[in-house]
């Protein structure tokens, strides 16, 4: 016959009570330092600030240009009929695919702005606080 399991002691902890614990998560140690980022960061220029939105409607313009010159050559060239129908299909692909990306940017833009005048008021309401705690 099995022996029946040794009952735990107080100091040990099973498996499961250990995911009972609270603990610290990368999205809390992240927050916490995201935070503290926030306060003591020096200031970004433009190009750090846009350089992503920049990029993608670099991309995205690319891509609708390279969209937009297959739908033409499906349309004007006189190929077989199995490579008209795949740049008939790509052509317009490519061209959605490059309008979304170009709009994601277009549309990212205004967000960082307005992101960045939230801060401002932040960082300046902080410092009023600062100043009226401090005394």
């Amino acid at each position: 016959m099995e022996a029946l399991p040794k009952v735990l002691e107080v100091d040990e902890k099973s498996p499961e009570s250990k995911d009972l614990l609270p603990s610290q998560t990368a999205s809390s140690l992240c927050i916490s330092s995201r935070s503290e980022s926030v306060l003591t960061a020096a200031p970004r220029s433009n190009w750090e600030i846009y350089r992503k939105p920049i990029v993608i409607m670099s991309v995205g313009g690319a891509i609708l240009l390279f969209g937009v010159t297959i739908t033409c050559l499906a349309y004007t060239l006189s190929l077989g009929k199995v490579s008209v129908k795949v740049l008939k299909m790509t052509g317009p692909a490519f061209l959605s695919l490059g309008l979304m990306m170009l709009v994601c940017g277009l549309v990212w833009v205004p967000i960082i702005k307005k992101k960045q005048k939230q801060k401002q008021k932040s960082m300046f309401f902080q410092s009023l606080k600062s100043i009226f705690l401090n005394r």
